[in-house]
């Protein structure tokens, strides 16, 4: 199935991977929101973790035709994903997103935390509140 993606973290435009996976590949890119879901810090990226009542603002990414099957492949692998694999740090899942743009929920692939780095994450980090990456750095206190 071709669904689109939905991106929250160092593939959102503007972000380190967008211009190294992103770039060229992609027919649309709108704003979007997961339901039901929080973010957390990672060491230089996100973890997206189902969690009733968050919200993680992101991207939906509709990929070109011609560039579908390799994208796939090549976002499992920079998510570290393989199917089945224990010991993978995402698993790929079907999620409804909504677009922010006219609010019509998209069933999109989401990279959400793996069931082991989930656990980790809530029992060792607090979620990123504004459930943005992009606004998280913004709103980090500055030491001088």
């Amino acid at each position: 199935m071709r669904l689109p993606f939905f991106v929250y973290g160092t593939l959102l435009a503007g972000e380190p991977n967008h211009g190294a996976f992103l770039h060229g590949r992609t027919a649309s890119e709108e704003p979007g929101r997961l339901n039901d879901a929080v973010l957390y810090d990672g060491p230089g990226y996100p973890y997206a973790v189902e969690e009733f009542g968050g919200i993680v603002h992101g991207e939906v990414v509709t990929a070109r035709p011609q560039d579908y099957d390799e994208l796939l492949v090549t976002l499992d692998h920079l998510e570290e994903y393989v199917p089945g694999d224990p010991h993978s740090l995402y698993e790929r899942v079907e999620r409804d997103v909504v677009r922010v743009g006219d609010g019509t929920a998209v069933r999109a692939w989401v990279y959400l935390a793996a069931p082991a780095v989930a656990a980790c994450l809530r029992a060792r980090r607090k979620p990123i509140e504004s459930g943005d990456w992009r606004l998280r750095r913004r709103l980090r206190p500055r030491f001088r």
